[in-house]
């Protein structure tokens, strides 16, 4: 009788992406997602936007058999719980109640990016079941290492479901949450679009619209590569100074890294311009694309008017997703208020090793009670969609 040859893999971490060759990291993340690109990946490293003193210091995993790679995760030390979307504070506080360290944790994430994408990357040659075997020895090495290095838990997150349902067959905790997307049904334009709403939600809309055609702002896309030093520079101050208002801090990210990014994987970014009839710079916004979606990031205004927030982050991506013919438009994290401008409630999924078997078991309830909230808040946000019945 022919025995099963049992796979056996090694592991590794690495504390830099540059590690591994830009070619290698992108074709196992099949280079379709701008995110899990080594472009920027290593941007975030090498303007230190991740760093030991940023508390996400990178810890990549190289996963290989007979010395050649077979999948790679990108995966951070966090010594808090900042920039990851996937909110975790009262777990945090739990440990800390009963005086516990949560912190250092392992976190399989792309940082100060809440969209979902491949968070292991394997070679193209693994067969579905070789696939579902590597992510089963990982879940046992993670595991090993958390007690070995004193982390209190690993958290995979915003894994697209495909992966999560295999983290899933090796009994790690599953969370669900959701953000809000808009879909192309094939529009024309963004009038095609309006007319599939209902006539209180389209006028609506109009009259939100109407405050920033009074206001004369000239919107323009420029790709990233192709503006200038003076286009990208402006972002950035819009970008700081909005967050310095809102937060106290100049955001996550440095001109560094916009500047990186700029330079490396400037085809894939969307910079969205907003002068006045001076032709000066009021507002700006960032986006990525893929060969599917277009991805609104972060935005920044100079000057106040009504609307301009929906108008440069919601409308102007819209009309930018139905011209280049683009299925999917992910706005980014939160945004109840999305669902009356037509995004969609969508499903987003996230995986959870935590070491101490007490707080595995309760975060494991808390978990599974809050998937049936989440679910039907999914089922209520999509009641309120705004779109006559037969084009849901």
């Amino acid at each position: 009788m022919e025995q099963t040859r049992t796979l056996v893999y090694q592991f590794r971490f690495i504390n830099t992406i540059s590690e591994i060759k830009k070619s290698d990291w992108n074709a196992y993340f099949e280079n379709t997602h701008p995110f899990t690109r080594h472009e920027y990946l290593s941007a975030l490293e090498l303007s230190h936007c991740v760093s030991v003193k940023a508390g996400w210091q990178p810890q990549h995993l190289v996963i290989s058999q007979d010395d050649t790679f077979i999948a790679l995760m990108p995966m951070y030390i966090k010594t808090h719980s900042w920039g990851e979307y996937v909110f975790d504070w009262a777990w945090a506080e739990a440990y800390e109640r009963n005086q516990l360290d949560y912190y250092p944790k392992l976190v399989s994430s792309i940082p100060f990016t809440p969209t979902t994408g491949q968070r292991i990357g394997f070679a193209s040659s693994l067969s579905e079941a070789e696939k579902q075997c590597v992510i089963a020895q990982a879940s046992q090495f993670i595991r090993q290492q958390l007690v070995e290095r004193n982390w209190s838990s690993w958290h995979g997150l915003f894994s697209p479901q495909s992966q999560h349902e295999q983290w899933g067959n090796t009994d790690v905790i599953q969370r669900l949450g959701c953000q809000f997307h808009w879909r192309n049904h094939d529009y024309g334009d963004f009038n095609d679009f309006l007319a599939s709403m209902t006539s209180r939600k389209r006028k609506n809309i109009i009259k939100e619209r109407s405050q920033i055609q009074q206001a004369q702002l000239q919107f323009t896309f420029v790709d990233g590569d192709k503006a200038s030093p003076e286009q990208w520079q402006g972002f950035v101050q819009c970008y700081q100074r909005t967050y310095l208002k809102r937060s106290g801090h100049q955001g996550y990210l440095s001109a560094d890294f916009f500047a990186l990014i700029a330079r490396t994987m400037g085809e894939s970014i969307r910079l969205l311009l907003i002068e006045n009839s001076d032709n000066q710079l009021v507002a700006s916004a960032l986006y990525f694309v893929s060969d599917s979606h277009l991805y609104g990031r972060y935005w920044g205004a100079l000057n106040e008017f009504d609307g301009l927030h929906f108008e440069a982050c919601y409308y102007q991506g819209i009309e930018y997703a139905i011209a280049n013919q683009l299925s999917v438009f992910d706005a980014g994290a939160q945004g109840e208020h999305k669902v009356a401008r037509g995004f969609y409630p969508v499903a987003t999924y996230s995986s959870h090793i935590i070491k101490h078997q007490g707080f595995s078991d309760a975060i494991a309830d808390f978990c599974q009670q809050e998937q049936q909230h989440i679910k039907l808040y999914m089922q209520q946000m999509t009641e309120q969609l705004p779109y006559k019945a037969s084009d849901q």
